[in-house]
């Protein structure tokens, strides 16, 4: 283990790999000025005036606006039954390609109009039948109301859904929690020597007094802590697990902003005509794909009979394991991240045949994973990313972070890789976030400058479903702010996206965190389309 020279002071133990909490509190004094929390590894950051600045900016951009100063009642809050949305101009002429705008009014449990802005709201078009589905751009007046504006993509009946996914009274909670209770996941690691072994818990972050070991990264600095086993050596530990989820986290009252039935993820009806007719367009036009791919595009792409359009390049649709193996043909395809890339690697090695999976014995869902396809000379390989990660275990020789592991490969025009990562962040500050994004890029950066011809592909965040306990772990609008800053910090970089938000919220499926196969069927065909582009 290694501590930054910042924690080497006289009181640390000569030859002991951990420190008690007082020499961080002093050294961290020193460097900070103030004293704060302890071992909160991403208040400890060194970071140049560039990294500070966009550090500012990101916060900036996602600031959320707060109600009115003191306390408000559950009834004062919104509700989404009383309030109600209109269509701007609903027996308007439309065609394919013009804006549809919507106006949300939010009134309260009394049916009184909300004079303030912040509830996080979800907006679709879609026409059923067509099995067609696009995501509308929502604009917060600030004042109750909120603007929501669609692009029609597609001629016939199109029928506009609003839901209210929290109440701005909800997000405030969510923002206390995160910045206050970032312990609200806890995670354990197991120490053995011989027959002896340990538990004890771990975070990116750990309160009191007790001794811990280090286990921040050497080559990123990425924090990781773990309390001491009161026998064991920190050298023992052997692998990492998700710990638990903390309870009783609400007071009664703020509990009431977390109700399934009333005011999570719940429909706002319009009071008028919730459709317009659109009519097509006199000629095709095909300007509109000409643009360059852009991650804050709105919105990146459509359903169409079900088959993803994406608006910023061309999608081909891979419905035969055949043209799969094609596309893939002496190909090393590298897939890091969560259970959501994960997926990914389930969906190809179900329906190529020739991909099979090697057995490296690996835990299962936690993998690494490895398939092979000796006959077209085809590698894909599956691993998760370092912690903060809720796996059930992963052995601690196969905690690696994506930085480092992208630091070890060469690249070149057969290799392809696919990041994702951002559900095992919500729980913490942005901060802790953005720290992770800075080493992936400055690695992807890297790898790109020896081999520029190596692909990479970003998948973002879903929408996932929600109830009470969920929110507070895992609430789309946690996910919404990280996807935001990371579309930010990867935009100018040659990296492609894979819009995964877009469209787990476009599609008529029910939320889910781990979107059913036809939507994991969508992702993979916009991911081959910029492995293998249409020659147009």
């Amino acid at each position: 283990n290694f501590f930054p020279p910042q924690h080497l002071d006289n009181d640390t133990v000569s030859g002991s790999n951990w420190i008690t909490e007082d020499n961080v509190q002093r050294s961290l004094s020193q460097t900070t000025k103030t004293a704060r929390k302890p071992y909160c590894g991403f208040k400890q950051q060194t970071l140049s005036k560039r990294e500070q600045v966009e550090q500012e900016l990101l916060l900036a951009a996602v600031q959320w606006p707060k109600p009115p100063e003191g306390k408000i009642a559950f009834v004062q809050s919104t509700d989404p039954v009383h309030s109600d949305f209109v269509i701007v101009k609903p027996s308007g002429f439309f065609k394919v390609g013009d804006q549809l705008e919507v106006l949300v009014r939010m009134k309260d449990f009394q049916g009184k109009a909300k004079q303030y802005g912040g509830d996080y709201l979800q907006a679709r078009i879609h026409s059923p039948l067509l099995k067609a589905g696009a995501t509308g751009r929502i604009v917060d007046c600030h004042n109750g109301l909120y603007k929501v504006f669609f692009t029609l993509l597609w001629p016939g009946e199109v029928k506009v859904s609003v839901s209210l996914v929290h109440p701005s009274e909800a997000i405030q909670v969510l923002l206390r929690l995160r910045e206050e209770r970032p312990d609200r996941v806890y995670f354990k690691s197991l120490f053995k020597s011989g027959r002896y072994s340990e538990t004890t818990e771990c975070n990116v972050c750990l309160p009191g007094d007790s001794p811990v070991c280090n286990f921040t990264d050497l080559y990123t600095g990425e924090p990781w802590f773990c309390y001491k086993p009161r026998k064991l050596s920190c050298a023992s530990r052997i692998s990492h697990a998700k710990g638990g989820y903390q309870k009783g986290l609400l007071t009664q009252e703020e509990s009431l902003f977390f109700q399934s039935d009333v005011n999570i993820k719940k429909p706002i009806l319009s009071s008028g005509p919730d459709s317009v007719i659109v009519k097509p367009k006199a000629f095709t036009d095909l300007s509109s794909m000409d643009r360059a791919e852009d991650p804050t595009v709105s919105p990146s792409g459509y359903y169409y009979e079900d088959q993803w359009r994406s608006r910023t390049h061309w999608i081909h649709h891979f419905n035969k394991s055949d043209d799969i193996t094609k596309c893939l043909e002496g190909k090393l395809i590298h897939l890091f991240g969560d259970s959501t890339i994960r997926q990914w690697f389930e969906y190809l090695t179900a329906f190529v045949p020739d991909l099979v999976e090697f057995n490296l014995g690996s835990p299962k869902n936690v993998g690494p994973f490895m398939a092979v396809d000796l006959k077209h000379n085809i590698l894909l390989k599956f691993r998760c990313h370092g912690p903060p990660i809720r796996f059930s275990t992963v052995f601690s020789s196969e905690l690696r972070y994506i930085a480092n592991e992208l630091n070890g490969i060469v690249g070149g025009r057969n290799t392809v890789i696919a990041i994702t990562i951002w559900s095992h962040f919500s729980t913490f500050p942005v901060e802790v976030y953005i720290r992770r994004l800075r080493n992936i890029r400055r690695s992807i950066i890297q790898l790109l400058d020896r081999s520029p011809k190596t692909l990479i592909i970003i998948r973002t965040a879903n929408v996932q479903e929600l109830g009470p306990e969920v929110s507070l772990f895992n609430s789309d609008w946690y996910s919404y702010q990280l996807d935001s800053v990371m579309r930010k910090m990867f935009s100018g970089i040659a990296v492609h996206f894979v819009d995964a938000w877009e469209m787990s919220l476009a599609h008529y499926l029910p939320h889910n965190l781990h979107p059913k196969e036809i939507i994991v069927k969508n992702q993979i065909d916009a991911f081959l389309s910029y492995v293998c582009p249409l020659q147009t």
